[in-house]
């Protein structure tokens, strides 16, 4: 059994700070790669981890899949590291198909679409998953469910790709028609005012006023899969959509519609959202990275959550992070 020794492998940091499973973290440190011929063994408490890279002062591991044990610790020469604790997302929910970001309500219950393909209609289109983890069904009469807001009233929007139509729902699943015509929908956001922004993944973004008149708020490149959107402290509205483009922008539309880039060189950008402290959010490649990158007003990019097909993110009250891939749903706490 290796022990732990002065001598032996020390991990001094590892980025970034949170994954999920499929994610890689980079480990800095000292020892990390044993004598020429031996391999090291990086391990996420007794669950061994894929070695991706191995040299003696940098070392990328592959979170394994199943496990929430944020506690890694380094083998090598026979000797053992001391533990180095990060975040782990653990799964709320799996066989989901959410397209775009989870929506949190006031009580901390998470709400995710199976959307389907297509014009498939499925038994069950979002669920609901309550703070000890159960997940029930929540509404089953919408076709191809994709973007998820909560309306200041206490209802979830709910946008479908299919007919174009935003949907009303109330905490009991009490459901109307709110807006009709809205495009291939697909995004949504809320501004203080309660104006609601549609994407309509074909170029267009409607603004829908509190008393449900519709306008073109602003036109953009379309997009193939969706246009995520995220309404900012600053009163302008972000907005991200992955194209054909390899080098894709985030957008920033002003008050009145006018549109600008608020940054770029990112891989199908996807979910936008930003946390207690106004920080913007956005789910992406960039630089060979994948997962969740926070953009700094300096223009930096910071990645903060590692991990494939990351597709939207949305804050809990206490600040934990709740992203969805294409199929599952997890929860990272916040570090």
């Amino acid at each position: 059994m290796p022990t732990i020794s002065d001598s032996g492998p020390q991990i001094e940091s590892v980025a970034p700070p949170a994954a999920i499973s499929g994610g890689l973290l980079e480990l800095r440190g000292k020892g990390l790669a044993p004598n020429a011929g031996e391999q090291s063994v990086v391990r996420f408490g007794d669950v061994k981890g894929r070695l991706v890279v191995g040299g003696p002062r940098r070392a990328v591991v592959a979170v394994p899949r199943g496990i929430a044990e944020g506690s890694l610790t380094v083998e090598a020469g026979g000797y053992k590291s001391a533990p180095y604790f990060c975040s782990l997302g653990f799964v709320l929910a799996e066989n989901m198909h959410p397209v775009a970001a989870p929506a949190v309500d006031a009580s901390g219950n998470v709400f995710t679409t199976r959307s389907g393909s297509r014009g498939e209609k499925l038994p069950v289109s979002v669920f609901k998953i309550d703070p000890a983890g159960n997940v029930k069904p929540f509404i089953s009469d919408i076709v191809n469910p994709t973007g998820l807001v909560f309306h200041p009233d206490g209802r979830l929007l709910i946008s479908s790709r299919h007919s174009g139509t935003i949907y009303a729902v109330t905490p009991d699943s009490q459901m109307e028609i709110y807006a009709e015509g809205m495009g291939v929908a697909t995004g949504l956001a809320v501004d203080r005012e309660e104006n609601v922004y549609v994407g309509d993944r074909t170029g267009t973004i409607f603004k829908i006023s509190p008393s449900r008149q519709i306008y073109v708020y602003a036109t953009l490149e379309p997009s193939v899969a969706a246009f995520h959107l995220a309404y900012g402290p600053d009163d302008h509205l972000y907005v991200s959509g992955a194209t054909t483009s390899s080098f894709q922008r985030i957008y920033r539309v002003d008050p009145k519609g006018r549109v600008t880039e608020h940054s770029r060189g990112f891989g199908r950008p996807q979910g936008v959202a930003f946390d207690a402290d106004d920080r913007l959010h956005l789910c992406a490649s960039y630089r060979g990275g994948y997962g969740v990158f926070r953009l700094g007003a300096d223009d930096s990019v910071e990645q903060v959550v590692s991990g494939p097909g990351i597709v939207g993110l949305a804050f809990t009250h206490d600040q934990d992070m709740v992203v969805t891939t294409t199929s599952e749903v997890y929860r990272v706490a916040a570090g």
